[in-house]
């Protein structure tokens, strides 16, 4: 997405929240802040985005996010399962209403025949509800993340608007 378009979104998904008084908080892996960061290069976003963990390691996504052991070891870090679980575990442990979850492999290693290079899943949760999807991205590691932050936005409005 081009950059101008993408600060546009952030601005209107910080618009759409502030109205709403609602609080968004992310929880990352394969971008590793990056949507953090996009989030927060938006003037006045202190009143809309509460903060994020990057749940990088297994372990993190246990001990802070409270992803159960049981979901690893079954599904993997990159499942609809992980997603889910920490898309709520974020919300429970910084407090908000709307949260974001992205879990995937970046590249350009670590790939396998069931997780290609460039498989992400995502999960949005809010007040009431949750859902998950499966993307296939393609390209370098950093198009990989971009293209992921730019997907996390997108749902966000969804789920916001």
């Amino acid at each position: 997405m081009d950059p101008y378009l993408l600060s546009r979104a952030v601005s209107e998904l910080g618009e759409l929240l502030r109205v709403n008084s609602a609080m968004l908080v992310t929880a990352e892996s394969c971008t590793g802040g990056l949507l953090a960061s996009t989030l927060t290069d938006t003037p006045g976003s202190s009143d809309w985005f509460a903060g994020s963990v990057v749940a990088y390691s297994n372990s993190v996504k246990q001990n802070v996010l409270g992803v159960p052991e049981s979901v690893l070891e079954q599904h993997g870090a990159v499942s609809e399962a992980c997603v889910l679980a920490m898309a709520d575990g974020v919300i429970r442990t910084l407090g908000a209403d709307y949260s974001v979850a992205i879990s995937g492999v970046a590249g350009p290693s670590g790939g396998s025949p069931d997780k290609p290079v460039g498989t992400v899943w995502m999960a949005w949760a809010w007040p009431g509800g949750s859902r998950a999807r499966l993307y296939n991205f393609q390209g370098s590691r950093d198009q990989v993340k971009h293209q992921s932050v730019v997907a996390a936005i997108n749902g966000l409005l969804g789920a916001v608007r």
